[in-house]
């Protein structure tokens, strides 16, 4: 690096090169900065999706079969029932065999609240074995 010249006058020169390590240090030191927050500027919550491709299951004789369909009907092993009868079956059910299962069957257009207020009702009921039948052919 040169500071200065080796000639004899007092006449100031302009400095010809340009001193970079200051500037490779900044840069650096910004790299750093970014990579460390860059992973935090995502607003998105990482979730761990269930996977519906399984194998059939071999149902055990001793379940009820619920469907739930887009247009809120509600199915009791195929027979049409409404929303006031299913505490009273639900509780039946658990009386006569406290190991049965629920298989619910809910169309993928139905409403999240109407499958959570089954399961709040089968729940208070006794019905503890609660399952989601899927398809496993679609995907």
């Amino acid at each position: 690096m040169a500071f200065g010249s080796m000639n004899g006058g007092n006449r100031q020169m302009p400095m010809s090169e340009i001193n970079v390590v200051p500037l490779v240090d900044v840069m650096l030191v910004l790299l750093v900065i970014f990579i460390i927050t860059a992973p935090l500027l995502t607003h998105s919550v990482k979730v761990d999706l269930p996977k519906a491709s399984s194998s059939p299951n071999i149902t055990q004789p001793d379940h009820v079969e619920f469907a739930l369909r887009g247009d809120a009907s509600l199915y009791w092993n195929g027979e049409p029932v409404t929303m006031d009868q299913l505490a009273p079956r639900f509780a039946a059910a658990a009386k006569q065999n406290p190991d049965i299962e629920l298989h619910i069957r809910a169309d993928k257009h139905v409403q999240y609240e109407h499958v959570a207020r089954v399961m709040s009702i089968a729940a208070k009921a006794g019905l503890v074995r609660i399952g989601f039948v899927t398809d496993p052919t679609t995907q």
